[in-house]
């Protein structure tokens, strides 16, 4: 199908409301396995008795993303907004009604996907602490997620707001080394659960209410996760409202 009749197939003014239904736009690639967890929960979450019953995605699973980690940690990365700028726009012309982007470092280009479309682009962080916020008013919120995250300021700038505090692992390195060991397909090797295990105990101590899952990459092994404290999955946040807003929820 070329890109004109997909388009017309969700916006032509002349189709029966019945033939209409809503097109996600994936964000994707940042990683590949993040891409497929999230496209797996939605999958899992949506009310289904057949293949039409599920959600409509139009996914750019590209992993020729300029590397956040590089950018804004280390510093001597190229920018990735002008590429996830581009995504964007060819996901609208493709007919998305609305897009996401399952990476949570990714947010910090978010502002350059928007203004490059006329549809909403969600905004993971929000949607996130929003949800924490409603389970578990003035929580204080253990962040298993990039180190880079920190240094962006990436979540502080929502928190005030929804009356919730933040609270990082000291060795946030370690978080790192297991976020790159599932970039790099070694998600269930045991030194990497343990560290994600020691990380998470860590928070626990110093007195997170719950932990929110803040990078894509620690979804894929969430499961791996045995903790006393509530946990909050941000791939999970999103797949669920994805789910909801296609049903017209």
């Amino acid at each position: 199908m070329d890109r004109q009749s997909m388009t017309t197939h969700n916006h032509d003014s002349n189709a029966h409301p019945s033939d209409r239904h809503t097109i996600v736009g994936v964000l994707g690639g940042m990683g590949p396995d993040a891409t497929v967890t999230f496209m797996q929960r939605v999958i899992d979450v949506t009310p289904a008795e057949d293949d039409i019953d599920h959600v409509h995605l139009l996914v750019d699973n590209n992993p020729k993303v300029p590397s956040r980690i590089k950018a804004l940690i280390e510093g001597d990365g190229e920018n990735p907004g002008p590429a996830i700028a581009a995504m964007a726009r060819r996901l609208e012309q493709a007919g998305a009604d609305f897009l996401v982007m399952p990476c949570n470092t990714a947010h910090y280009y978010w502002q350059y996907a928007q203004d490059a479309v006329d549809i909403p682009v969600w905004h993971i962080v929000e949607r996130t602490l929003d949800t924490i916020a409603r389970r578990i008013p003035r929580a204080r919120v253990g962040m298993l997620c990039s180190p880079a995250l920190r240094k962006i300021g990436l979540y502080e700038g929502f928190v005030e707001s929804r009356g919730l505090s933040l609270v990082y692992p000291d060795d946030e390195a370690a978080v790192l080394d297991v976020i790159r060991a599932v970039k790099r397909g070694q998600g269930r090797h045991p030194d990497t659960l343990a560290a994600f295990a020691r990380a998470a105990g860590e928070l626990k101590e110093r007195g997170a209410d719950v932990l929110v899952l803040a990078c894509t990459e620690l979804s894929v092994i969430g499961d791996a996760l045995d903790t006393s404290v509530p946990v909050v999955d941000s791939v999970q946040v999103l797949a669920e409202q994805v789910a909801a807003a296609a049903e017209g929820r």
